[in-house]
């Protein structure tokens, strides 16, 4: 390595290091003043769970966060969502704002371990709790996954069948991990970014369904639903305060707030909640009545109670969309019926591969890699040429998403340790799920018609898709700005930011 890149990495290292000194104040996290649920009250002091941002803990380190970044991020905690709850009890009932909670399905085993239940007892059990807050509606994120995880194999059959004339086609990186995402578009740039896949992250797509679909459906304007994200890991609230999911012609954006599931258990745990006095109350149907009559037509089963039904999708945890890719590019591009997959370990448990064979000629070859030791391996074989894989599954947590440092960090931690014995069990949890093909959810395809106009319609490719581009710490995006849509109309572009907090 030459002097200039030796100076270059270590000025870049101390500045991350710098950052993250910076962010972990002696602040850390302060206790909740103790407080009764049935009051449905939640604690508005300025100590309030001070969001730590750890070096170790994601991959957002190139310089690690902006200034403007940071101020954005510090909205992103429980006392926020304190703020809103406030206001909502003293203002008038017409300037009230509508508090939605979505929960990604990998945080449930958190709070499914932490307490002793079966994964949809402790959902119901967290749903309650949520309720008594004053959270009008709380939903779990798999229908938005499931969308993310269509495109995602639509997007790959299209570029596989541009391999030959267009370099950038393949290998295609999936785009669900925002702590990947942004390591890409600031450290990597160019060599990576045109091949990560365009379909949004679950969240993100949960964001649009809410502000947009559900709005309609319940007669309101997107900027009077507050919508809170429970996700298990730091680089959600990163995501969440991209510039181009911000609306700017109302001054909202499509997931307004996010928490981690450490930070929710810590809120339960200082206002002292009790499992036995909490209700168990069923999640709510994003849907609007006349599909959820067209699916128990259809025999589709709702849950327990009328509440939507615990799922999940393939993969360990996480949302699987290499298995999902693997199983449909194999039916589309050979016409093969994929049924298990055989992984092949090569560095790690985290760096794993998987392949398609026909009389002993490889079809298909995909990767699996989590973590940022096993990130870097590959980017340093791209760099090289030696990457034989038409898609690699990139998640920046070793382990998946279920270990995500927002709920598998150690008790009383603060370098990012994972809780090893605590992962096993929410991997075991998760993985008592039932499994439901995407594919094959008749809830999706209503709302491909229903809400989005067909599957390759405008308003589906504006809503679940978006663009990752090579970015400078600082840099800017343009802006989307869009409003509740007639058929035929598309977003516009353009309006500098103007955020309010």
């Amino acid at each position: 390595m030459s002097g200039e890149n030796i100076r270059r990495r270590k000025e870049k290292c101390e500045n991350c290091t710098k950052q993250c000194n910076k962010k972990q104040s002696d602040e850390g996290i302060s206790s909740l003043p103790e407080k009764d649920v049935a009051n449905g009250e939640v604690p508005a002091s300025s100590h309030l769970l001070k969001q730590q941002v750890l070096l170790s803990a994601c991959l957002s380190c190139e310089g690690c966060v902006s200034e403007e970044e940071s101020l954005k991020i510090s909205q992103q905690n429980l006392e926020e969502v304190a703020r809103v709850l406030g206001l909502n009890k003293k203002c008038d009932v017409s300037k009230h704002q509508v508090l939605v909670v979505s929960v990604c399905p990998q945080s449930l085993p958190f709070f499914a371990v932490k307490y002793g239940l079966d994964i949809p007892e402790a959902t119901r059990k967290l749903c309650g709790f949520l309720k008594s807050l004053g959270v009008q509606y709380v939903f779990d994120t798999t229908l938005a996954a499931g969308f993310s995880i269509l495109e995602s194999q639509r997007d790959f059959i299209q570029r596989y069948s541009r391999r030959h004339h267009d370099s950038q086609a393949l290998p295609m990186f999936t785009s669900s991990c925002p702590g990947w995402i942004r390591y890409a578009e600031r450290v990597l740039g160019s060599l990576v970014t045109p091949h990560i896949c365009t379909a949004r992250s679950p969240q993100q797509i949960m964001g649009c369904l809410v502000k947009d679909y559900f709005t309609k459906q319940q007669k309101l304007s997107p900027d009077k639903l507050y919508h809170i994200m429970v996700a298990p890991c730091f680089d959600k609230k990163l995501e969440a305060v991209r510039e181009e999911f911000y609306n700017s012609l109302l001054e909202c954006r499509d997931v307004d707030c996010v928490l981690t599931s450490g930070e929710v258990f810590h809120m339960m745990e200082q206002m002292k909640v009790s499992l036995a006095d909490l209700d168990s109350v069923p999640l709510d149907h994003v849907f609007s009545d006349s599909v959820c009559h067209v699916l128990l037509r259809l025999h589709v089963s709702l849950g327990e109670a009328g509440d939507p039904a615990l799922v999940r999708h393939q993969g360990r945890g996480s949302e699987g969309f290499l298995e999902h890719i693997f199983k449909y590019a194999a039916s589309e591009l050979f016409s093969l019926d994929v049924e298990e997959i055989t992984y092949k370990t090569l560095r790690n448990r985290d760096f794993q591969e998987v392949c398609l064979e026909r009389d002993g000629e490889v079809l298909l070859q995909f990767a699996s890699v989590y973590g940022f030791r096993n990130i870097q391996t590959l980017v340093h074989r791209m760099r090289k040429g030696h990457v034989p894989y038409q898609l690699v599954e990139v998640l920046s947590c070793p382990g998946g998403c279920v270990s995500g440092r927002g709920q598998a960090q150690a008790q009383g931690e603060t370098g990012g340790r994972v809780d090893k014995a605590l992962v096993q069990q929410m991997e075991e949890a998760y993985s008592s799920l039932p499994v439901r093909l995407p594919d094959t959810n008749p809830g999706l395809h209503i709302l491909y018609q229903d809400w989005l106009e067909g599957q390759d319609s405008t308003h589906a490719n504006t809503l679940l898709h978006t663009q990752y581009t090579q970015q400078s710490p600082g840099q800017t995006r343009t802006h989307t700005q869009y409003t509740q849509q007639s058929p035929g109309q598309t977003r516009t572009h353009t309006q500098p930011p103007h955020i309010q907090w």
